[in-house]
């Protein structure tokens, strides 16, 4: 399939101006608590608006609950995939269901505070910003490991890839509807959203909210899940990876040559005499070990090629409830030239 160029000229949309995704998993305990914060912030912006809550695979009675709340909630519409695809895959399943000029991605768990929301629309509507992210302020970010793990991530992903993003930013955000379109556009399976959107390059605001803590439920990221996420991030945006194992292969190398030419002076000087083993040992090891997490970077690319060239869907919907004209009930596919919506801001 060749993917063209993306036009964003054009287009008007009918139908609500705010769209809000909650991507969520077994947060049945909290809906009711979701709703009523988020309900009456958005009756009180005054913009039409509408709710696409997707339940990416939960155990518990989430999916039965979001149907029951559809009679309470305006505008609520509810989208339930077949199984658990993943936050950043339930994300996308959100945005391609959206029909909003401006979409606002948040957590369920009400550690993006609804109340939030206005501030994210104020640069969208008075100056025209595409991509307004909350800047986290007030949250605590887990324990000491975490803490340093994260750091670590984002020093790593900024010194290796090809974008940079705020590591003082989440996914409490605003996203205009070209945003979308492109975001959309984008046939990734192995899907790191932040990094996608930075990719797309649009005009961004950051704005600070007090976050909150988790009212129900627990994380669904633990250590490992971050970790993984973590190693998609990098090796999705950038080939360092591949080529500071090139570096080191070569400076291995020469230190190999350089040891064994001393080797052979040596010989030649003073005569054979028994060899070390304990260093021939550790360097076998040594070797062993920077052979084997080459091996790992470059599995971690071969495994990205093999899920992209499989071009299976990137989710599956089990059902849906809200929506008049549901598209099919299945990955979005791949956009060749979605236009895109007027803006409220300057210029637009």
């Amino acid at each position: 399939m060749t993917i063209l160029p993306v036009d964003f000229k054009g287009r008007t949309v009918a139908g609500p101006v705010l769209s809000v995704v909650l991507p969520m998993r077994n947060e049945s305990r909290g809906l009711d608590r979701l709703f009523a914060r988020l309900v009456p912030v958005l009756q009180g912006i005054g913009l039409p608006f509408e709710i696409v809550a997707i339940d990416d695979g939960s155990t518990d009675d989430t999916l039965a609950r979001l149907k029951a709340l559809r009679e309470q909630v305006p505008g609520l519409k509810v989208v339930s995939l077949s199984r658990n695809f993943g936050k950043e895959i339930g994300v996308t399943a959100g945005l391609a269901r959206t029909s909003g000029r401006a979409v606002i991605l948040m957590d369920s768990d009400l550690q993006h505070p609804p109340e939030g929301i206005p501030q994210l629309l104020k640069p969208w509507q008075e100056e025209g910003v595409a991509i307004v992210y909350a800047r986290r302020v007030g949250l605590d970010r887990g324990g000491f490991t975490r803490k340093i793990l994260t750091r670590w991530f984002y020093r790593l992903f900024d010194m290796m890839s090809e974008v940079k993003i705020d590591r003082e930013t989440g996914d409490f955000m605003l996203i205009d509807r070209k945003v979308v379109d492109a975001f959309l556009a984008m046939p990734e399976r192995n899907r790191f959203n932040r990094g996608l959107l930075a990719w797309a390059g649009f005009k961004t605001r950051t704005v600070p909210v007090d976050m909150e803590a988790r009212e129900s439920g627990a994380s669904q990221f633990g250590i490992l899940k971050l970790m993984r996420l973590a190693m998609n991030a990098i090796t999705s945006f950038g080939t360092l990876p591949l080529r500071i194992w090139t570096y080191i292969g070569g400076v291995v190398s020469l230190m190999a040559l350089a040891y064994g030419a001393y080797i052979f002076v040596r010989t030649l000087i003073f005569g054979a005499d028994v060899p070390g083993y304990p260093s021939l040992i550790v360097g076998l090891m040594l070797s062993a070990g920077v052979q084997l997490i080459g091996l790992g970077i470059i599995g971690e690319y071969i495994g990205h090629v093999f899920s992209e060239v499989k071009r299976r869907p990137l989710y599956l919907v089990q059902e849906t409830a809200g929506f008049e004209d549901s598209p099919a009930d299945d990955a979005p596919p791949v956009a060749a030239a979605p236009p895109s919506v007027p803006g409220p801001g300057p210029g637009r």
